[in-house]
């Protein structure tokens, strides 16, 4: 190992690689905690100490020079393995204590975690959990979650991943709505009606069209990504929609559309990295949570 060569600060290469990644310094330095001015003394100090220019200026953004472009795939490489050994390091940690991030959708966040979260309270008083509600599906290997709760197992061979249980879903209408717009007895009359949107509409239509439902962008008047806010919509008479029966049941004035029909089934998939699981307190809320969440209702 030529220590001599490594005459920079790795955290100077870390605010490049952020800036690199993120397109500007307000943008790197609010991923980084930083402010602006300390990851801009950061970068050029980087500069000076490698003797050439990383970037240069366009407008309001930051372009990478040539010497930035052949510099990038060496940090990038260099921020993997720092994950790695902050994973190793993480995986070591003995102690019931410290902060846990966990991920999940918005619904599931709202209507599924609050109980586990209320349990792992008593358990271990001195952890410090935090929910990112959200759709989109957090990075693990970067150590955006600790732990996931996601619908599509992951095929990265560094993550683990445990199938908690199927969950089933049914459509469901308001009374308000029934007694407006009638109350659809086969998947014809389901094709009839209006729906609420969850997102990529296109995407809702086809798997619609999958089970014999067939409807038009038109039969989609509202819409939200946000499943509390399309649910809340449902519920206030504005469309039919597609709902976890665990969701629906805490809701008693929504009545189930076409109770005999076969229900729609999503799997539940707990998620964690390989190394981070021999931590016991990520151990502890990964082994909750299976228990907990397998727990039919």
């Amino acid at each position: 190992m030529n220590w001599d060569a490594m005459d920079f600060d790795w955290n100077q290469l870390r605010g490049f690689l952020a800036t690199a990644e993120e397109g500007s310094l307000s943008a790197a330095a609010r991923v980084l905690g930083l402010t602006q001015p300390t990851l801009g003394r950061q970068v050029t100090a980087l500069e000076e100490a490698l003797g050439v220019a990383l970037f240069e200026r366009v407008g309001r953004g930051l372009v990478l020079t040539l010497s930035g472009r052949e510099l990038l795939p060496h940090a990038r490489a260099m921020g993997e393995a720092a994950a790695r050994v902050s994973l190793a390091a993480a995986g070591q940690a003995q102690a019931i204590e410290g902060k846990i991030t966990l991920t999940a959708s918005d619904m599931f966040s709202a209507h599924f975690l609050p109980p586990v979260l209320s349990r792992l309270r008593e358990v271990a008083p001195r952890l410090e959990l935090e929910v990112v509600a959200t759709n989109d599906i957090r990075d693990i290997l970067r150590r955006e979650a600790d732990i996931a709760i996601r619908h599509l197992r992951p095929t990265e061979p560094d993550l683990i991943a445990r199938l908690v249980r199927e969950a089933t879903a049914h459509f469901y209408a308001s009374a308000g709505y029934i007694a407006r717009n009638g109350l659809p007895r086969t998947k014809a009359d389901l094709s009839r009606h209006d729906f609420i949107g969850m997102g990529d509409n296109a995407q809702y239509i086809a798997h619609l069209d999958a089970i014999g439902i067939t409807v038009t962008d038109e039969q989609f008047r509202v819409s939200s990504a946000n499943g509390n806010v399309a649910w809340e919509m449902a519920c206030q008479g504005l469309g039919i929609i597609a709902m976890s029966d665990e969701v629906a049941g805490q809701t008693p004035d929504m009545e189930r559309l076409l109770p005999e029909m076969e229900p729609i089934t999503f799997p539940i998939w707990l998620v964690t990295h390989r190394e981070l699981h021999s931590a016991a307190r990520i151990r502890l809320v990964y082994d909750m949570l299976a228990d907990m969440l397998s727990q039919k209702p």
